[in-house]
């Protein structure tokens, strides 16, 4: 059998055959070229593309600035901590995983499946625990868990805890400052923010970090005036004081007689900036600055000055009070007891609402008026304190003498322990009052003349009457300090339905030593209970366990004639 070959079909067959070679080489070739275009001259462009898609930006914190008393010593600081939290559309997690993230985060498991499942897959970032130990956030992510990071943050602390609380404040869980100092100098305080890139691999973990976009700027420290071995003690005495007359709440303001700087300002209640949970309602208010009451007797000395200023009297001069009663229009105006006559001095001594009425009503009433808006009485003063009160006077215009005579004994004015404060620096400094700083001073500020030296001096030479055996404060003395000052208690106001007979405030105003003062001191006690409710009795003692110590610790020598009569005494029992 012959089979005869079509040479067409042979060379048809050929024809293919090439075609197909052709084309596989020139996909080969086109093969080559995309991969020669991928790896060398796109290389860089789909590196970054690459980089993009698992590139990000992560904050970097920035270190809060710190506080520190006038002496130094640390009252808050920032400490590096972490953040735990999860991409719930990453997140996956066994039963035993569950039960071993929730036990490390103190949370319940059916808690932490509830809040991720509430999350669902719309939100890519939810927190599991703030401001957790370095190592405790170590710890969870070594769990491996895909979608749950750790991220570096800073936790204010405060050393001091409640004594300083009212003065420094707090931050929120951002560490933005909430209150107090934190709040006033938060700009000053608060850093900005860095930045670095990083790369993460295809489960979302940093796998290389790879370069700094912007450096964090630390904040500034802030000096306040604060001494913080005189708040330790005004804390101290004000809250045993406070518990001993199961008192409603207290303040206590300490300010250096020279400059016009805060030493101390604690209140009561109080409060733990470092773990705020259980926190009683009103506690965080630094009520020596905020809160307003009428200063009752406290305020006898800035009338008095004003009738010496104004030459209505002399320091010499006598005052009839009897029979005790006095009526002013409509109105009457009551001593405790019927004193008789009295001298100026003792119309302090003796706290004598008569007397010092007598005294006011002699007195032009704008005059009058113009004399206690300089002392800052009805004014703003200026610290930047958060919430800081204005205080209230009576209308100017028209003041009508009843409202005169009440004015001149503390009723129908309000201020705040730092106001009250504040004005007695002008008696504690010869005439001249600094304005109030809660900031540490670098040079004693230029005070602001309010009365001459010789009435400052003569005002203060009668408040050591106060602090004597024959006054109302005796419990107030310092041995081997004289000591000038004046109690108040004050009726608390019903509102329009007038004063409650049975709730009072308590208060104490005085400086030490009385020859030269360093301190000025201001103790206000809120309805004291346990029965006894005179400034005396209450605020007095207080003050002077305040005040002797801190005069002690400040090296402050005693008055001159005073350290002279107990030289004396000490030779005598020697001889």
């Amino acid at each position: 059998m012959m089979y005869i070959t079509n040479p067409r079909r042979e060379s048809d067959f050929g024809a293919r055959w090439s075609l197909l070679l052709i084309g596989m080489m020139a996909a080969m070739l086109v093969l080559v070229g995309r991969a020669v275009n991928l790896q060398v001259v796109d290389r860089q462009f789909l590196k970054h593309q690459g980089d993009l898609r698992h590139m990000g930006v992560v904050p970097l914190p920035a270190h809060r600035g710190r506080i520190l008393d006038r002496n130094g010593d640390l009252l808050a600081t920032s400490c590096p901590v972490k953040s735990i939290w999860v991409n719930p559309k990453e997140f996956e997690a066994s039963e035993a995983q569950y039960q071993a993230l929730a036990g490390l985060i103190g949370d319940a498991p059916e808690n932490l499946k509830r809040r991720l499942g509430d999350a669902g897959t719309n939100r890519a970032f939810v927190y599991l625990k703030r401001r957790v130990s370095p190592e405790l956030a170590d710890q969870v992510t070594a769990l491996g868990l895909p979608g749950v990071y750790a991220e570096e943050e800073y936790r204010r602390y405060y050393p001091t805890g409640e004594v300083a609380a009212h003065v420094l404040g707090f931050t929120d869980i951002d560490d933005k400052g909430q209150e107090g100092m934190e709040l006033a100098f938060d700009g000053h305080l608060k850093g900005i923010e860095g930045a670095r890139r990083i790369i993460r691999d295809g489960k979302r973990q940093v796998i290389e970090d790879v370069d700094s976009v912007r450096q964090p700027v630390a904040g500034k420290d802030l000096s306040i005036s604060i001494d913080q071995r005189l708040q330790y003690l005004a804390y101290r005495e004000l809250k045993k004081t406070v518990q001993q007359h199961r008192a409603k709440a207290g303040a206590l303001v300490m300010l250096d007689a020279k400059t016009g700087e805060v030493l101390a300002m604690v209140n009561q209640p109080t409060f733990n900036p470092n773990g705020r949970n259980g926190t009683v309602p009103g506690s965080t208010r630094n009520r020596a600055v905020t809160d307003l009451f009428e200063p009752g007797s406290t305020m006898k000395p800035f009338a008095v000055a004003c009738a010496l200023e104004m030459g209505a009297f002399r320091a010499n001069a006598v005052i009839n009070t009897s029979p005790g009663v006095m009526r002013v229009g409509s109105n009457v105006v009551k001593d405790v007891h019927n004193y008789g006559v009295l001298d100026v001095a003792g119309v302090l001594r003796k706290s004598s609402n008569v007397g010092v009425t007598k005294m006011a009503l002699a007195l032009p009433p704008d005059k009058f008026w113009s004399f206690y808006r300089d002392l800052g009485f009805g004014q703003v003063l200026g610290t930047g304190f958060p919430g800081e009160a204005q205080g209230r006077m009576p209308d100017r215009k028209g003041l009508r003498p009843f409202a005169q005579a009440t004015l001149s004994f503390g009723y129908g004015v309000s201020a705040s322990p730092l106001h009250l404060a504040r004005a007695y620096l002008a008696l504690a400094s010869d005439g001249a009052m600094p304005p109030v700083s809660l900031l540490k001073l670098d040079r004693p500020p230029e005070p602001v003349p309010v009365m001459s030296k010789k009435t400052a001096t003569a005002v203060r030479n009668m408040l050591e009457g106060v602090v004597s055996a024959d006054g109302t404060a005796i419990k107030a003395s310092i041995p081997g300090f004289r000591v000038a000052g004046k109690t108040g208690t004050v009726k608390k106001s019903a509102g329009r339905g007038g004063y409650q007979s049975s709730r009072y405030i308590a208060v104490f105003a005085g400086m030490a030593p009385a020859s030269d003062p360093r301190l000025v001191t201001v103790v206000m006690i809120d309805e004291p209970s346990a029965g006894e409710y005179y400034g005396g009795a209450v605020a007095a003692p207080a003050f002077a366990a305040v005040m002797e110590p801190g005069l002690r610790l400040l090296n402050v020598l005693p008055d001159q004639d005073m350290g002279q009569s107990i030289l004396s005494a000490q030779k005598e029992e020697v001889f």
